[in-house]
């Protein structure tokens, strides 16, 4: 494992090594290469499969569903070093193929399965894939790291969807499907790069794999990550700031016409989410990951209020997805970041799926009872129950302690 930082360098050529960029340009083809067939699935199923509306939803839910067991699973996989990269390379290799071969099914259960495999590996590898990471750069540059793999994968999500609009106009939608397996080969192949710059990993013998959730939540991490479960439960899914925005306006203008514009806010969220993770991180270096979870946690607080308040304007909802943008940039980074830092590094796999576990079934709960809410009541209460919880981890946040606290052994 990389040595502490005690000098807290900022220079890039101090955390930005080539393993770092090999796990940057992962995250960067392999969101490119699943974005593809995301965003190619509705018309699959129902314009070229004839399947109705619900068959995605279903096969959406069940997928999510089985990724966040995954990346429970692959915490336990991940607290061996040399099992973590062996783990990390099938998972980025397995996604690719999975989602590629979505392009050959003839019918609405093969299209399930497959995406069902491809994010059950895709769960898989995320704890290893940021357990790796903290082996390649030195503590004090947890922040910076972490925020670039963030840029790097937002970034993927831009041009993903871009590139599949291209090759649907050469190729066709399967076609399309199809080739997105190269980004996501090419994926594994720089993650494989960033392992062979990693330190040497003898692998752990008669040790049983299992999630060690004791330890790894013992010290310091037990708070942060209550918090970071108050936050997760209010982080909603970012199609929910779509629809907010496509009825706020609608009015006066055409549904499509109020689809593009609200498509193009979601634009600018992942735009700053991109320019916003780098910063964000490096924040974290410098003042402390929970102080950047805090950060992160008021953002959501200012964008859900204004969400809830619902100005009916293109130029008055800007701010809103550009504070969502900065929080989800700040969050993921400084989680990540946390966990590194503060979990035991026998434990880290395991603490890392259990952030992912947190994750998962926090957004499942977010999306699922403020869908409720909208429904029942408005899409005011939505969000006004979701700034909520956002309250409550800014309040967790703001008393947990910081990092240095726990290294010197204070309360």
């Amino acid at each position: 494992m990389a040595g502490d930082d005690t000098n807290g360098d900022d220079r890039p050529g101090s955390w930005f090594t080539p393993g770092v960029g090999g796990i940057g340009a992962a995250s960067l083809l392999a969101d490119v290469g699943h974005e593809i067939p995301t965003s190619l699935l509705p018309g699959l199923l129902t314009t070229t499969l004839g399947a109705p509306a619900s068959a995605l939803g279903l096969i959406e839910g069940i997928a999510d569903g089985i990724a966040g067991g995954a990346r429970l699973a692959g915490g336990a996989l991940a607290d061996d070093p040399a099992r973590r990269r062996a783990v990390a390379v099938g998972g980025y290799v397995g996604t690719a193929v999975c989602s590629g071969l979505i392009g050959t099914a003839q019918a609405p259960w093969q299209v399930g399965a497959l995406r069902t495999g491809a994010w059950a590996l895709r769960g898989l590898r995320v704890p290893s894939r940021n357990a790796l990471l903290a082996d390649l750069v030195p503590a004090a540059a947890y922040g910076r790291a972490y925020g670039f793999e963030r840029a790097m994968d937002n970034l993927g999500a831009i041009l993903g969807p871009l590139l599949a609009i291209l090759l649907v106009g050469w190729v066709g939608v399967r076609g399309a499907i199809l080739w997105s397996i190269l980004p996501g080969i090419a994926a594994a192949g720089a993650i494989l790069f960033a392992i062979r710059r990693a330190p040497r990993a003898e692998r752990r013998r008669h040790e049983p794999v299992r999630l060690r959730v004791r330890e790894a939540l013992s010290g310091g991490l037990r708070p942060v990550m209550a918090g970071i479960g108050a936050f997760e439960v209010g982080n909603v899914a970012a199609t929910l700031l779509i629809l907010r925005a496509t009825e706020l306006l609608d009015p006066g203008r055409s549904h499509t016409r109020a689809t593009q514009l609200a498509l193009g806010l979601y634009l600018v969220y992942n735009l700053t989410a991109t320019l916003a993770s780098v910063p964000a991180g490096r924040h974290g270096d410098r003042r402390g990951a929970t102080r950047t979870l805090l950060a992160g946690a008021l953002a959501f607080l200012a964008a859900y209020a204004g969400f809830a308040a619902g100005p009916a304007s293109v130029a008055g909802l800007v701010p809103w997805f550009v504070l969502a943008g900065v929080g989800i940039a700040a969050m993921e980074t400084a989680e990540a970041a946390a966990v590194a830092t503060l979990a035991p590094e026998a434990a880290r796999g395991s603490a890392f799926g259990v952030l992912a576990g947190v994750q998962s079934l926090g957004n499942l709960a977010a999306s699922g009872v403020a869908g409720i809410l909208w429904s029942l009541w408005s899409a005011r209460v939505a969000f006004a129950y979701l700034a909520a919880w956002m309250l409550l981890a800014a309040v967790a946040f703001a008393w947990a302690p910081t990092q240095a606290a726990v290294a010197d052994g204070s309360p």
